[in-house]
This record gives structure tokens, C-alpha cells and sequence, in this order.
């Protein structure tokens, strides 16, 4: 049987399959080749089309069905990878009524402080493990207020896989995990919270019914299955947002075991078994995808919005269409700290960690006269690790404390400098993978339809591709840059 993945990114679009047996890749595929757009009406606003991301999901198939050829009449289930928080809403018949409001957007900060005070803060944190913060919830109650018209005519609300899963299989699901990542689960009644649907006036029929992250959750439509150029009636039978679904790809799925990533937003991802929440909410706990009532796992989740993106930015703005690699090469030029050039990364909206202030993106220790584009990309990429190490400083207050780090051989994990950087700033090992989000979900399928008996059988391809570990020779000169790093952050 073929697995055929997808991950719905906020950059692109991208489309997995595997051999089940022996899991390899058999083909891949993503659209556009450039980012997505992503529709900024005012400031701190971030929001995309729902038929954006099928158009590209289709251009995505197209191209893994050209590379399989008869092969994809093999596709024996589907499973879905998607940016968690986002907003989509749908009418009765299941059509789109506005854009979606994505997860870095942040015009939704101020409902969750509402909600966190006028519920409680003790409340939030000991039954929601959250503040209710900038999640699904909230980005609903701004709906509520300042759309109303709009919002009369909402029949389900969806975060953006389970429109997917909709638009495939016209079966309005979610997942219990994905209940918990809009902010609607009570961890100590294992339900969605009443008090929080009361507070926003929400009526508990908006919710789409939860089912488990792996489960038959319906079948691909004759008409979808034409238009994807896919047989009818291939099961999705997994879904899960985008860092849970990293989590899977590299078989983390035990208390302990710690998954990163690094895109469009940087991610540390670590599996416990227990109820902890961080007294503050920098850090956020959702269930895991493997989660059940007699063998509880939730996800401890740290993110730092802006960190492939200032990448990006660099590569658009100073690189001279220099590719990634050639940038990366570049920085291997440069010492340690930068030649005390530092960047703060937090320049794509509100930080979670750092109490859900937009504080930008900012340069300092600027020398016209020593630091080059070389100095700027090194300082960049040091610039995202000194902010997951001060998350990861945070989240050891859950109980979070990894030796090794788990990530996919992919985007920012790319980078020598990069990986040598957090190993040596965090005392950790960075393991790196043959796999990333589509891939995974892919596995998720396989695992959901029942095609694999478990998850040591799923992960028999999962391959180690390298490993970086702390260069005592470099650590002092990286702990003296993150000490100023530190002192410059508490200025702003």
C-alpha cells in the first residue's frame, strides 16, 4: 500500500508519498515555489485564502501523480499536516464565509487577556494548561465582535486541516488534539470547557465533533477524487497540526522526547504525561497526538514566530539571490557572537514567550565599518538560537529538560552553523532525520487506517542522517554573545 501525506504550511503546500512497507519516498512535491502570500490588512494582521491553499495542494498532487504514474492507483490513505491556531469558518453548505485568520496573527491578544482574567487566572491555567492567549478561541471571539453579519452566518469553525479533511471527504470533523490547540479542552474534565464557551457566548454547536487523530475519518469523494486525479474512496485517517505532527514524524511519542523545528517559525516540542502548566503561559500544552485517557501524553510546545522568515527576509532583501546553501556558507566565514553583531528575530508578530508582545525585529552592534552580509547572516541564524534557548529556559519549568534533540534534515536544520549554535548554547544533541511533516502524516495514515499494528513498525524507515553535538571549543564564545543577546532583549 502507497501513504499519500500532506502538510499544509503557511508557506506552501506539500504533498508525500511513501511505500508503507518499506517506507520510502516515492514521490514529493510542493506548491507555490515561492511563499505564499499572506494578506496583511493592518498591522499585526495575518490571513490567507482557503482556496489559495487547495489550489496549491492540487498543483502539489498533480505533480506526485506525474512522478508515480499508475502507481497512484496504490494510495491506500491520506493523512493531513496543517499550521495549527488558524481560523477558517463555513456556512451550512460548507463554503468559506471570510479569509482565513492564521496562527501569527495577532489582532486577537487582547480577547485572551479578557478571557484569562474574567475566567480566571488560576482557572486558565490549572483546567486550559493556557492562558487562552492568541489561539482559535480567541481569533473566534474577534469574529464575534467585529464581524458580526459575518459571524451570524458561521454553521462550523475549523482549523485549516480539518477544512482539508472537509473539502476531501465533506465530513465536518476535528480532532480532540485540535480542541486542545484552539483552547476549547478542559484537561481536568477531559472535555471542551463550558466556561470558556460561556465567557465568549459561544454556542458549543460552532465546534465540528472530535474524533481521534487516528481514525477512519471519512472517505475521499467521487468528485474531489476526479478532481485530484485519485481514486474514490481512499480514507484520511489522520490529521494533526503541523508541531505535533513534527513530533510523529520523528517518533516522539513518549514523556521526555524532545522534537524541534525550524521554518517559517521555530519550534521546541517536548512529550510529558503529566498536567503541568508555566505560571506565566510562555509555553503552551496541548494533547498529543497519541493522547488517551489511560495513557495520558500532551505536547509542551515553546515557538518563536519569527525565525525561518527573517531568513527569508535576508536572503530577499540583502542576499543578491544568493541561495540558502550559499548563505550558509557565508556564515561558516564568520566567528562565533557575530564580531558582536546580534539580531533579535522576533519580527513575524506577537511572541508568545515573550508574554505575547510584538516587540520587531531589531539589529544592534552594527560596525559600518567591520560586519558584511556574511556577519548578518551568521548573527541571524544565532539570533533564533539565543531565542530557543531562552525558551527552552522556560519551558524546563514543565519539567521539559532534553539531552537530545530530535529534528527533520530540513529548512534552518540545514545549516552547520545553525546546528552547531543550539548544540553548544543548549548542551544538547541534535539528532537529525530522513523525514519532515509530509512524510510523517503520511506514517499518520498508515497508523490510523490500521495498515501498520504500531508505531515501531511505522517508523521501521525512519533513518538518522547526522549528528551534532556540543564543540566545547566554541561554547564560552557563544554564552558570552547570548549573555549580550540576553541584556539587549530586556531593553525593549
Amino acid at each position: 500500500m502507497l501513504l499519500l501525506g500532506i502538510d499544509l504550511g503557511s508557506s506552501s503546500v506539500k504533498a508525500s508519498v511513501i511505500d508503507g512497507e518499506s517506507g520510502k519516498c516515492l514521490a514529493s512535491a510542493f506548491y507555490p515555489k515561492d511563499e505564499m502570500k499572506i494578506i496583511a490588512k493592518k498591522p499585526g494582521w495575518a490571513e490567507q485564502e482557503p482556496e489559495t491553499w487547495w489550489t496549491n495542494f492540487k498543483a502539489a498532487i498533480a505533480d506526485c501523480n506525474s512522478q508515480l504514474g499508475a502507481k497512484k492507483k496504490q494510495i491506500g490513505a491520506i493523512g493531513i499536516s496543517y499550521q495549527m491556531h488558524g481560523l477558517v469558518t463555513v456556512d451550512k453548505n460548507f463554503k468559506v464565509i471570510r479569509p482565513s485568520i492564521i496562527w501569527c496573527d495577532g489582532r486577537a491578544v487582547e480577547y485572551g487577556e479578557k478571557a484569562f482574567n474574567g475566567i480566571g487566572k488560576d482557572f486558565c491555567l490549572s483546567h486550559l494548561l493556557n492562558s487562552p492567549g492568541n489561539f482559535t478561541a480567541t481569533k473566534l471571539a474577534w469574529v464575534k465582535e467585529n464581524e458580526p453579519q459575518l459571524y451570524s452566518r458561521i454553521h462550523k469553525i475549523m482549523l485549516p486541516g480539518d477544512y482539508f479533511a472537509l473539502r476531501m471527504t465533506g465530513e465536518p470533523l476535528t480532532t480532540f488534539s485540535g480542541l486542545s490547540e484552539g483552547i476549547f479542552w478542559d484537561f481536568q474534565r477531559n472535555g471542551v470547557s463550558k466556561e470558556l464557551m460561556e465567557f465568549f457566548g459561544f454556542d458549543e454547536n460552532i465546534l465540528a465533533t472530535a474524533v481521534p487523530s487516528f481514525s477512519i475519518q471519512g472517505k475521499l469523494l467521487k468528485s474531489v477524487a476526479f478532481e485530484l486525479g485519485l481514486p474514490a474512496g481512499i480514507p484520511v485517517s489522520y490529521r494533526a497540526g503541523d508541531q505535533p505532527n513534527n513530533a510523529l514524524s520523528l517518533n516522539v511519542l513518549e514523556p521526555g522526547e524532545v522534537a524541534a523545528t525550524a521554518g517559517t517559525s521555530g519550534v521546541i516540542y517536548g512529550v510529558t504525561d503529566k498536567k503541568k502548566h508555566e505560571p506565566l503561559s510562555r509555553v503552551n500544552t496541548f494533547l498529543h497526538v497519541n493522547h488517551s485517557e489511560s495513557a495520558p501524553r500532551s505536547g509542551v510546545l515553546l515557538c518563536i514566530s519569527g525565525t525561518g522568515i527573517l531568513n527569508s527576509w535576508l536572503r530577499r532583501n540583502t542576499g543578491n539571490n544568493l541561495s540558502y546553501n550559499e548563505m550558509n556558507d557565508l556564515t561558516e566565514k564568520v566567528n562565533p557572537g557575530s564580531d558582536g553583531l546580534s539580531i533579535l528575530p522576533f519580527g513575524n508578530g506577537a511572541e508568545r514567550m515573550l508574554g505575547n508582545r510584538d516587540v520587531g525585529a531589531r539589529i544592534f552592534g552594527l560596525n559600518f565599518n567591520t560586519h558584511t552580509n556574511a556577519h548578518l547572516f551568521r548573527a541571524a541564524q544565532e539570533g533564533i538560537v539565543f531565542s530557543i534557548r531562552y525558551g527552552l529556559d522556560i519551558m524546563k519549568e514543565t519539567g521539559i529538560v532534553p539531552k537530545v534533540i530530535r529534528a527533520g534534515a530540513a529548512n534552518m536544520f540545514q545549516s552547520r552553523i545553525f546546528r552547531e549554535a543550539l548544540s553548544c548554547i543548549t548542551e544538547t544533541e541534535i539528532h537529525l532525520y530522513n523525514t519532515d511533516g509530509s512524510i510523517g502524516a503520511a506514517r499518520g495514515a498508515g497508523i490510523g487506517c490500521g495498515f501498520y499494528t504500531s508505531a515501531k513498525e511505522a517508523f521501521a524507515g525512519l533513518k538518522e542522517v547526522g549528528v551534532t553535538v556540543p564543540d566545547n571549543t566554541k561554547t564560552k564564545a557563544y554564552e558570552l554573545a547570548y549573555s549580550s543577546w540576553k541584556d539587549f532583549l530586556k531593553t525593549v
